[in-house]
């Protein structure tokens, strides 16, 4: 996977979550110890949407933070968009599922006029794609002036020996765990080096600026090795 890019990485990334679909979130659970939505929760906090506004969860995946934004107003027009169908095909299947516009895209190239969207948010996408730059910029495009981005994302912990139990654990127990829960070791020896080799929280906060985000502002969880950033239009 190392020597992959461009095209070739997409579609191995495409494939991996491909096979990932059915387990994906209950892996999730569990190597975050639950606060995976307790992060997702906040993403949608720091969105501020206006009531009835315009949500596009972008690489949603199975939906997880549409549907958080839809349980908190549920006449929110939510899109969410996924060059995956399989994820999106489990997340049609729950609870509320159905209220979302599922769109199967990509997030170089989204299929939508500027200024569209009261928010843009994002779990776990950045890490994932081949062109950060050109992700954050459409983005920054789609959004209505004023409008928020927000991304969840895992970044690499400070080289240093206070952070060494974080980067033990990336490189050890989740590809453990993620590959009993799953049953595709690789896929989560994967994760943990996408994480590794992303851009630190600080140096993604300077890619949002180069594209036009204003008021960028980001947190650090689990010992460093979870951010949340934020930024208007």
């Amino acid at each position: 996977m190392a020597e992959l890019s461009g095209k070739a990485k997409a579609e191995y990334i495409r494939q991996m979550f491909t096979r990932l679909a059915g387990r994906y979130n209950l892996a999730n659970r569990l190597m975050t110890w639950g606060q995976d939505m307790r992060w997702r929760r906040q993403v949608i906090e720091f969105a501020r949407l206006p009531p009835a506004g315009r949500l596009l969860d972008v690489g949603t995946g199975t939906g997880d933070l549409a549907q958080l934004a839809l349980q908190w107003d549920e006449h929110l027009l939510a899109v969410g968009a996924d060059f995956t169908h399989e994820m999106m095909q489990v997340g049609r299947d729950l609870a509320i599922g159905h209220s979302i516009c599922w769109l199967n895209t990509d997030a170089l190239e989204l299929p939508f006029d500027s200024e569209t969207f009261d928010a843009v948010v994002s779990g776990y996408l950045l890490r994932n794609v081949i062109d950060v730059s050109l992700a954050l910029s459409e983005q920054y495009r789609v959004l209505k002036a004023g409008g928020r981005m927000v991304c969840l994302d895992s970044t690499p912990p400070p080289q240093d020996f206070w952070h060494f139990p974080e980067r033990l654990y990336l490189r050890l127990v989740i590809p453990a765990i993620g590959g009993l829960i799953s049953g595709d070791v690789e896929a989560y020896r994967y994760l943990p080096r996408s994480t590794l080799h992303f851009l630190p929280a600080d140096k993604l906060a300077g890619c949002m600026q180069e594209v036009g985000f204003k008021d960028v502002r980001y947190r650090r969880f689990m010992g460093g090795t979870i951010a949340i950033h934020c930024g208007r239009r």
